[in-house]
């Protein structure tokens, strides 16, 4: 199973071309789940666990892998489905998420899939709020979800999003200075990181028009043209990175060939991280690239987009 990852580093020509790589696996049942292998950096079989006290009713336990202590989420309990059994059998998914290492108790792991982002779809509308899904897709006629990971973190380990005063007041000081449009677009699939960046995004005194994905961000700001100059509509755009349909990369490609839009200014904020974001944004045209969730780091990007 260590070998399933081998060539992970060579994935990486995939970015941008709004394709992505689905790792699926099985909790304690029959339905598919998937995640994308950029955020996966090992899978193993369940290494003994420790179990410590006062331990999230979610964390299994602790592992020590690779020189890290690291607790062992159980991955079908945090969905709301039963507690995962055998686990001597099972294998343990290590993913980064928003700067920290997590590792992620599942039943089975299958196999690495080439997928476009195009066929990642949202949840269907019947899925609830509570749901902790970003989106579905198909494969071999099987329904595959692909899960909300940043909403179970948040319900594990909630991050304050507190921001500096101090940046609001410059970003004010920046208004009196010059003419602002008070008004972000936000495109994020995960419900938790979108309604981080709005209430941050509010808290600064911008009006925030919060989309679920690339596609429907394009299709916004095509809305917004046909009003008028986009610039007298927004100031920038914040975007996450993995979505469904159009992912940020495709976005902001899309952005700077259309000569209405070309010179808007946007921000990729995902909790992807590694080297090959940098290069990204970049390659694509974005102005900035921040990983999730800063509110600090988030203000002065921003702060840093109104200034420039």
């Amino acid at each position: 199973m260590t070998g399933i990852l081998d060539s992970v580093n060579q994935r990486t020509q995939l970015v941008g071309q709004n394709r992505l790589e689905l790792l699926t696996f099985r909790l304690m049942g029959r339905q598919r789940y998937g995640i994308n292998v950029f955020k996966v950096k090992e899978v193993l079989q369940c290494p003994k666990l420790t179990l410590m006290p006062n331990l999230h009713r979610l964390v299994k336990g602790v592992a020590h892998i690779r020189g890290h202590t690291v607790s062992v989420i159980d991955l079908s309990l945090a969905v709301g489905g039963r507690p995962t059994t055998d686990v001597e059998k099972a294998f343990v998914v290590i993913a980064e998420f928003n700067r920290t290492i997590q590792a992620f108790l599942v039943t089975s792991v299958e196999r690495i899939i080439n997928m476009h982002w195009e066929a990642i779809l949202p949840p269907p509308d019947g899925a609830g709020k509570s749901n902790y899904l970003t989106a579905v897709t198909n494969i071999d006629n099987e329904l595959v979800e692909i899960l909300d990971v940043e909403k179970i973190l948040a319900e594990i380990a909630p991050v304050d999003e507190t921001m500096d005063a101090s940046i609001g007041e410059e970003i004010a000081q920046v208004q009196t200075e010059k003419e602002i449009v008070r008004r972000i677009l936000i495109a994020d699939d995960s419900t938790v990181a979108r309604k981080q960046v709005e209430r941050a995004i509010v808290s600064l005194g911008f009006e925030a028009v919060a989309v679920i994905d690339g596609k429907q961000a394009y299709e916004k700001l095509m809305e917004m043209t046909a009003e008028g100059s986009i610039y007298e509509q927004i100031s920038l755009v914040i975007s996450d990175i993995e979505m469904p349909e159009m992912d940020g990369y495709t976005l902001t490609a899309e952005i700077r060939r259309n000569p209405a839009l070309k010179d808007l200014y946007v921000i990729l904020h995902s909790s992807l991280s590694g080297v090959f974001n940098q290069a990204m944004v970049e390659r694509v045209g974005a102005n900035a690239f921040i990983a999730k969730f800063n509110p600090d780091e988030l203000g002065n990007a921003v702060k840093a987009a109104l200034t420039k």
